[in-house]
């Protein structure tokens, strides 16, 4: 896909937000969602959505919702940093098919880099439900404390 086109209401991340389609949420508020991601690059990978932007990409969505998106987006950075101890963390957003992109929302990743692992963009392996259920309940706990 490139960069322009329609929004399509039904990819995942507007079925989540719908609450069609099941995540492992790990924050919410008015505006924005975050959640694990089923096919991790590295453990603890989240994205972090705009919950009512219909913005494909960082040309379409409005800076206040990009900003909103952005703040969340630090918070929980310094808060898997907290956790995990990576060696490195890496915040990413791609635009368009061939920058990477494959959800056609705006998201951003935040991806711990540990450093026996290589620096893959795109995971092929579903994560284990049960390791994506223990780990929101260890980030959930942390965001409360």
């Amino acid at each position: 896909m490139s960069l322009y086109g329609d929004y399509d209401p039904q990819n995942i991340f507007a079925l989540i937000i719908r609450g069609d389609a099941p995540c492992y949420k790990i924050y919410e508020d008015d505006n924005v969602l975050a959640f694990l991601d089923l096919f991790p690059q590295s453990f603890g990978h989240t994205l972090v959505i705009h919950k009512h932007a219909q913005a494909r990409n960082i040309l379409e969505i409005d800076t206040e919702s990009l900003c909103q998106v952005m703040a969340v987006v630090q918070r929980l950075t310094g808060v898997l940093v907290e956790e995990l101890q990576p060696e490195g963390v890496q915040v990413a957003q791609f635009n368009g098919a061939p920058a990477g992109q494959t959800v056609f929302h705006l998201h951003v990743h935040i991806v711990p880099r540990f450093a026996e692992q290589g620096l893959g963009v795109h995971a092929s392996q579903k994560a284990d439900p049960a390791d994506l259920e223990a780990l929101q309940a260890r980030l959930l706990k942390r965001l409360q404390a």
